[in-house]
């Protein structure tokens, strides 16, 4: 029988999964696949190796091997990260899934139920079409999981995988800033804003944070990394030590930077603030498209129409693209009809 290897790979956010497997074919044996010595049911001796007691090898040739970067659930339960021999105790109805801790042996002719690290029992679902060539399929996927499907003939074996990604995504900062992206402030403050981002481990983002600003070395002061202790101060409800941080990097921002920071501020509701912060990057540079479109933000936000409409208008003409004009013309037309544009 001919067989094709195939390595299927799926990453979710920060589930990095991969099966690495063989490919038999139907090759017009319809309704002659399971229950038979093709894809037998249940244990069977095989009549070589040590193993007397065999699952299916969920494929053909080597181990089907699966791969996860970091713990997972499957079907609810707990699986360490790792790589693991992938077998199925095949059923009519159901079918369980071994993951043995062994997965470089030749199909599952040497199987060792003591090198199990999980088994899980899931239901058989029929396929409307015949898949001629067996495959492993990733649907259904979310940030945190997917299903993994197994595609033959006209059978479908799938189990659903989970991970807390954020967990999963802190632990990995905390293992790369020690090593080569320590040496730059931007990894620390990549990892504070994530953080900040997710509303998670607000402690270790403000130490991140922290050596983003000051660490001996690589450790700067400007806006990026002070804006991202200011936002997990916020995060932490100590407003007055955000906002305090935030006059400091004020003078240190960019006009993209200073435009964005005010566009927060609006989602926040903070008005005011935002308005004040416009103002800030208009004054330092004038009658630029970015700072005249954000002053006429600040305007509308503070209840005055009449001004957002003028520095709208003065930004008309500076539109760097037919996006940006079309944009612009809306937010005029709405002005003009005495609607906010935040």
């Amino acid at each position: 029988m001919s067989n094709f290897a195939a390595t299927q790979n799926f990453i979710t956010h920060e589930i990095p999964t991969s099966i690495s497997y063989h490919r038999p074919g139907v090759k017009g044996r319809e309704g002659k696949i399971w229950g038979t010595p093709i894809a037998p049911y249940g244990l069977n001796d095989l009549g070589f190796g040590t193993s007397k007691a065999a699952p299916w090898r969920a494929g053909a040739n080597e181990n089907t091997a699966i791969s996860f970067s970091y713990p997972v659930k499957i079907e609810g339960q707990d699986l360490p990260a790792g790589t693991y021999g992938l077998h199925m105790i095949l059923g009519e109805n159901e079918t369980t899934l071994i993951f043995s801790k062994n997965y470089t042996s030749w199909g599952s002719f040497y199987y060792d139920p003591a090198e199990d690290a999980l088994r899980v029992t899931v239901k058989n679902q029929s396929l409307p079409q015949s898949v001629e060539w067996l495959k492993y399929e990733f649907t259904d996927q979310i940030e945190n999981g997917l299903t993994v499907a197994m595609q033959w003939e006209k059978r479908q074996i799938a189990f659903k995988v989970e991970t807390d990604v954020h967990a999963a995504q802190v632990a990995s900062f905390a293992n790369e800033l020690r090593n080569t992206p320590g040496f730059a402030w931007q990894a620390f403050v990549e990892a504070a804003n994530y953080c900040v981002q997710h509303n998670i481990a607000l402690d270790k983002a403000l130490a991140w944070a922290d050596q983003g600003i000051s660490a001996p070395f690589i450790g700067q002061k400007n806006f990026q990394t002070l804006s991202a202790k200011a936002g997990v101060l916020l995060k932490m409800n100590k407003t007055a030590d955000a906002d305090a941080l935030m006059k400091e990097a004020l003078p240190l921002g960019s006009m993209n930077e200073l435009h964005q920071y005010a566009r927060t501020l609006l989602a926040a509701k903070r008005a005011r603030e935002a308005f004040e912060v416009f103002k800030v990057n208009y004054d330092k540079n004038p009658n630029k498209f970015t700072t005249n479109v954000g002053l006429s933000r600040g305007y509308s936000a503070i209840g005055d129409s009449k001004k957002a409409l003028e520095y709208m208008k003065a930004a008309l003409p500076q539109a760097p693209d037919a996006l940006n004009k079309t944009s612009v013309e809306a937010m005029i037309k709405k002005l003009e009809q005495g609607q906010a544009i935040n």
